[in-house]
Parts: C-alpha cells; structure tokens; sequence
C-alpha cells in the first residue's frame, strides 16, 4: 500500500479491552518498520463511535487497518465488525481479528461476518511481538487496498 496521507503516517485502530495485550501490541507496532499512529478503543462501541467521528469530521481518514479482540464488554468484536462491514464508508478497511480464542466457531463466525484475516493471540511476549509485526509488513506494506 502506498501511504498517501500528508503527514505520511499509517492509521491503525486497535480495540483490545485488555490493557496488557493492548500495550504489547502498540510497542510492537512502534517498534515496526511504518510509521504508525495507533488508536485504542476499550470496546466495540468506543471503537464504532471514533469510527463513525471520523466520518463526520472530514477530512480526518479513516484507518489503513482494525485490529479486533473479539471477547470485549459492550459490543463484542462479532457484533463490531458486522457493523464495519455493512457500512458503505467502512467496510473496505482491513480488519484483523486477533483473538485468544481457541473455539473454531469464533473464527468462522468472523470470517462469515467478513473478517479479511484472523490470528490466534500467541501467549509468548515476543512472539506476540513478532505476530503483530508479521500482521502490519502484510496488510500495510504487501496487501493492497484500492
């Protein structure tokens, strides 16, 4: 993907309700060859609000990626993407569930809501490290978006 931005800048929304994975995901991504400015949403309704204040108030961009905890208080990460994928605006951005769920049926729930990808949370520090690192070379550097 070419970054086209002005100020050149990769625009990540992350929403992970635990402050621990969501600490280690953003020094992973800091870490990173882009330059990426991460978002944090505690929950899908943090994140569909931001989201949709990103529509209103142009010409703020929506971001280049969504990594999505599915098991979150609120508005878990189902009911979350269902809602980025019905929306015209939206839907286009890719959105990488990261998840420590291990049931076969969350995985294919997300990929029959549209998930472009999903990936196990690994329990190991640095291969979370390495995960996330993987996640950002492919759908920032190699995947390309229209």
């Amino acid at each position: 993907m070419t970054v086209t931005r002005e100020t050149g800048s990769i625009e990540i929304l992350l929403v992970e309700d635990s402050p621990f994975d969501a600490e280690l995901m953003v020094e992973a991504l800091k870490a990173g060859s882009l330059n990426s400015r991460v978002t944090v949403a505690e929950d899908g309704e943090e994140a569909l609000a931001h989201l949709h204040m990103g529509k209103v108030s142009m010409p703020a961009c929506p971001p280049d990626l969504i990594l999505l905890d599915l098991h979150m208080p609120k508005m878990n990460g189902h009911e979350l993407l269902a809602e980025i994928k019905q929306d015209t605006d939206l839907r286009r951005i890719p959105v990488v569930i990261m998840t420590s769920s291990e049931k076969d049926q969350d995985f294919l729930k997300a990929y029959d809501l549209h998930a472009n990808c999903c990936v196990s949370k690994p329990m190991n520090q640095e291969q979370f490290a390495v995960v996330v690192r993987k996640i950002e070379l492919f759908w920032l550097r190699i995947a390309r978006r229209a």
